[in-house]
């Protein structure tokens, strides 16, 4: 009679131990598990620039993919068309389909993102994915560079003083460069070694009309 009193106290005891554990287990199940919510346009753009958008698709554990796709295939919303794009490219969450990311990355140049231009001139500049045609890749960079881009500029500007591209181009790719603002004296010195080298392509007058504030067409 007494190891039975002694095994239902243990009994108890333990009942009582799990129902005060309940809590703190399902407050852990529920972190682990919490929703995600889809990036708004201005931190998807934060995370393209920053380089950093595959690694939070993955930081999220995938939950967002049928949200990114629907965005992307069915509102054929520029950015995200652009991060369905390189998931497709890479093989994130998704199995790897260069040939539709590519796509994507195309229509959201045709619907003006400087993002899937700067990316895709970088797959033509360096040759991942595509044949390398560095004349392609000027191709694209023109227009974002145009919009204000300035990565898409500076690769433009080197790109011209390795020789590929119209010379055509070559004083307003210097005269924008040459204008803009730049955050920190690393990509201004960088800037300035791209545009010498450019300057060295260029008649010595056209150089003295990129350089001024406003350009004037000959």
């Amino acid at each position: 009679m007494q190891v039975f009193t002694l095994l239902s106290l243990r009994v108890v005891m333990l009942r009582t131990a799990l129902v005060a554990l309940l809590p703190l287990v399902s407050s852990m199940c529920f972190a682990e598990t919490q929703a995600v919510d889809i990036y708004s346009q201005d931190q998807l753009l934060d995370l393209i620039r920053s380089d950093q958008y595959l690694a939070k698709v993955k930081r999220d554990d995938c939950q967002l993919v049928q949200d990114i796709e629907a965005r992307a295939q069915v509102l054929k919303q520029p950015l995200y068309q652009f991060l369905w794009g390189e998931m497709l490219n890479y093989g994130t969450c998704v199995k790897a389909n260069p040939v539709k990311g590519i796509a994507l990355l195309r229509d959201s140049a045709e619907q003006g993102s400087s993002e899937a231009m700067l990316k895709l001139a970088e797959y033509y500049q360096s040759g991942k994915f595509v044949i390398r045609n560095k004349d392609r890749a000027v191709h694209y960079l023109l227009p974002a560079a145009a919009s204000g881009d300035l990565p898409a500029r500076m690769m433009l500007v080197r790109l011209f003083g390795e020789g590929y591209g119209s010379p055509r181009d070559y004083e307003m790719a210097y005269h924008w460069l040459y204008n803009d603002v730049f955050a920190d004296e690393a990509t201004k010195k960088k800037a300035l070694s791209l545009l010498q080298v450019l300057a060295a392509k260029m008649p010595p007058s056209a150089v003295a009309r990129a350089q001024q504030e406003q350009l004037r067409t000959r």
